[in-house]
């Protein structure tokens, strides 16, 4: 069978059906080319058309506090005072840098994301 870049959500189906017939196929083999190259091509047509936003800070800090199963008075322990984080959350406040640094250390939220506008 002869591939090319996926166009449409019907040719995404098909190469996704046949994908999924040859999902055990051995290396080296020609069915485990064929899988390679099917898995490239879906790749390629998902990152194009399935793009995920990266989160804002607010959405992070939420994610990990439900992650954690913290509370607000659990970051407001981590930030230093319960009036931030109700400011934070009512968007009043935008996180400074000593915040963004307990934020990193404490719950792990990469730095690239506290520091995104939002």
């Amino acid at each position: 069978m002869s591939y090319t870049t996926i166009k449409t959500k019907k040719q995404f189906e098909q190469y996704m059906a046949r994908f999924s017939k040859l999902f055990n196929a051995k290396i080296g083999t020609k069915d485990g080319d064929e899988l390679e190259l099917l898995a490239l091509l879906i790749k390629d047509y998902e990152d194009r058309n399935f793009v995920i936003d990266k989160p804002t800070p607010l959405e992070a800090i939420e994610y990990r506090m439900e992650q954690a199963g913290l509370t607000k008075k659990d970051l407001a322990e981590i930030l230093g005072y319960k009036s931030r984080v109700t400011d934070i959350f009512n968007k009043h406040r935008k996180l400074n840098l000593s915040m963004v640094r307990k934020l990193y250390k404490e719950l792990h939220i990469p730095l690239e994301t506290l520091i995104k506008e939002y």
